[in-house]
């Protein structure tokens, strides 16, 4: 099997503390019924750095939503394991990245 690297846009944190836990609720139950095929949970981000070879910038009020590490088949197996995604159903998006080993 492969992984896939998920990374969610979009959606906004929620700050009222009930709504706060039904979101975590809407996370572990859709973790919990992807079974094995989770690598890494992952998490949210806040604004970082962009490093390249002319600098480091602020990335401003860029971010991403969070991102995920599951393993699947097929990226087409993991493109649906995302559409059912929290984020995806609250109306953000989802980009599926076939990650490469570069270990032997």
């Amino acid at each position: 099997m492969a992984k896939y690297l998920i990374v969610y846009y979009g959606g906004k944190m929620e700050t009222d503390p009930k709504k706060m836990s039904e979101v975590k609720e809407q996370w572990n139950k859709w973790f919990s019924g992807l079974g094995k095929a989770v690598v890494d949970m992952g998490g949210p981000s806040q604004p970082g750095k962009l490093i390249s070879s002319k600098g480091i910038k602020n990335t401003g009020t860029k971010s991403i939503a969070g991102y995920s590490v599951f393993q699947a088949d097929t990226l087409d197996a993991a493109v649906e394991m995302a559409k059912t995604s929290p984020v995806v159903i609250g109306g953000g998006e989802a980009e599926v990245y076939p990650l490469i080993s570069l270990m032997t």
